[in-house]
């Protein structure tokens, strides 16, 4: 059975985010609390900041001792609390169409946040990690995704295998990605709902979550090039999903 617990609110300390995209999407995001937004008079003049969000007039130079050297900021730093935690099940609950994306220990901030934004840009319901082996929120993070972070759910679970087995009593069909497998992913798709899984570059899908798949596929390309970065290959299965959804 899916878990029906509800969102709760994640501990911690609080992030810095910089960038106009990242903000923007901070600041239209109901879930995000923002607790403070730092920038030059030029850049956050072009905000629409709610009047209960403090606001810092800064120099560049201030800007740049708060957050990582030559960080893109364009003119602005928000400070933020993280997300409140998702449940798997509240995902499952919804009955959705859309692809589920699952990461087995894809640990590089860059490549989650631009799986984020693939997620986005192709309508994925949601991307699934372990808590342990996953990045956390970061403003490098929320940079490199552009956003999405706000607009895609991510859901961290203890054990990806258990996880799989849920999504297949959702009725998933669970595809591993794997460029030793003998069929491609428009072959091995079917009709049902799909959960793409993608592993960490270089060890690919760990044994046991191979096992707990359907299905293990591999993205056809040319013999020039052995495989392809994990978001890129994220990318071409989602769009490969999202127009065979398209064409039904």
């Amino acid at each position: 059975m899916a878990r029906k617990n509800r969102s709760i609110k994640k501990t911690g300390g609080g992030l810095k985010f910089w960038g106009r995209h990242a903000i923007e999407a901070a600041l239209n995001n109901p879930r995000r609390v923002i607790k403070k937004i730092s920038g030059t008079r030029e850049a956050l003049a072009s905000l629409d900041i709610p009047k209960e969000i403090p606001v810092v007039i800064s120099d560049v130079a201030d800007l740049g001792r708060v957050i990582p050297r030559d960080a893109p900021h364009q003119g602005m730093v928000a400070d933020v609390d993280p997300l409140p935690d998702l449940w798997l099940g509240d995902i499952l609950d919804e009955q959705s169409n859309r692809p589920l994306l699952l990461l087995d220990q894809v640990t590089d901030p860059h490549n989650v946040g631009a799986i984020l934004r693939s997620a986005a840009a192709f309508d994925a319901a949601a991307i699934i990690t372990q808590d342990r082996h996953a990045p956390p929120e970061s403003g490098v993070l929320a940079k490199s995704a552009s956003g999405a972070l706000e607009i895609v759910p991510w859901v961290r679970v203890v054990n990806l295998s258990r996880a799989l087995e849920e999504i297949a009593e959702a009725g998933y069909w669970r595809i591993g990605l794997d460029g030793d497998a003998s069929d491609d992913l428009e072959s091995a798709m079917g009709s049902s709902k799909l959960a793409l899984v993608m592993g960490a570059e270089g060890e690919g899908l760990r044994q046991n979550v191979a096992a707990h798949c359907d299905a293990l596929a591999r993205l056809p390309m040319s013999s020039k090039m052995e495989s392809l970065n994990v978001s890129n290959a994220a990318a071409i299965s989602l769009y490969a999903e999202y127009t065979r959804k398209r064409g039904e």
